[in-house]
Formats: C-alpha cells, structure tokens, sequence
C-alpha cells in the first residue's frame, strides 16, 4: 500500500506518527510510505520582489524543518519513509498530491475543531476529503 502522511511540524503530527508507529498490525515495512508537507504561498509581491530561486529555497529550508524530524521519527521506529514538499494551500495540495501521484490512503493529524472552529477557521481535514478521492485516516 502506497500511503501518504501529510506533515505541519504540529503536535498533532507527532501524535499521527507516534499512532501510525504503534499501530505495527497496520503500518508496516510492507508498504510505501511518504512524508508530505505542503507550504503556505508566500504572497504574490513578496515572492515577486525576492525572485523565483529565492522563494524556492525558502520553501525547500522551511519544509526540511518539518519533513527531517518526521522521517527520522519513524526511521527510529523501523519503517522507511521518503520525504516531499510542495507549495500551495495546505488541504487542496495534500488531496491533489495523493490523487495525482497514486497513494492509497492519506493519514493525517487532526486538531479536533469542533462545528463552530470549522465554521471560523476551516479545517484542512475537510478539504483534504473535498479535493481527493484518497481514504483519509484522521488521527487526534
């Protein structure tokens, strides 16, 4: 099984990876497992100003913070993971990603809003199910 774990460097990234680590019945060296982290566009003006290379790097810099801890975490654990990174709003980049690069299943953290937190804030979990036809797997 080919499974995406869609990162943020949160602690609830780290609760989703210590579940997926702990659950060996489930999550095991027999599937393929990436570690993705979608980063936050810089605004259009700001990237404009610095330059194309220069709002890459910054992406690249900013998406091994979370994705080297999230690798290693699981490595110490025994499962191989690959880390990956791509630029865009979080929730349609995470759907988009898994759908357009062949994953079976996206595992995800979840901060637990109730209605009137996602009625304020949204919630990248509902956008992930609205932007992908991947099962997801919310892990609070």
């Amino acid at each position: 099984m080919k499974i995406l774990l869609a990162v943020d460097g949160s602690e609830y990234t780290r609760k989703m990876l210590d579940y997926v680590a702990a659950q060996r019945a489930l999550f095991d060296n027999s599937h393929e497992y990436t570690v993705f982290n979608a980063q936050t566009p810089l605004p259009n003006h700001a990237a404009s100003v610095v330059g194309s290379q220069a709002t890459q790097d910054y992406y690249r810099e900013e998406a091994q913070k979370v994705l080297e801890p999230a690798v290693a975490a699981l490595s110490s654990r025994g499962l191989r993971a690959s880390g990956t990174w791509k630029a865009g709003s979080a929730g349609e980049t995470i759907g988009d990603f898994a759908d357009q690069n062949g994953y079976d299943l996206v595992i995800m953290g979840s901060h637990g809003h109730g209605a009137l937190g996602r009625l304020v804030m949204g919630s990248v979990a509902n956008r992930v199910l609205a932007h992908s036809k991947v099962p997801v797997l919310l892990v609070r």
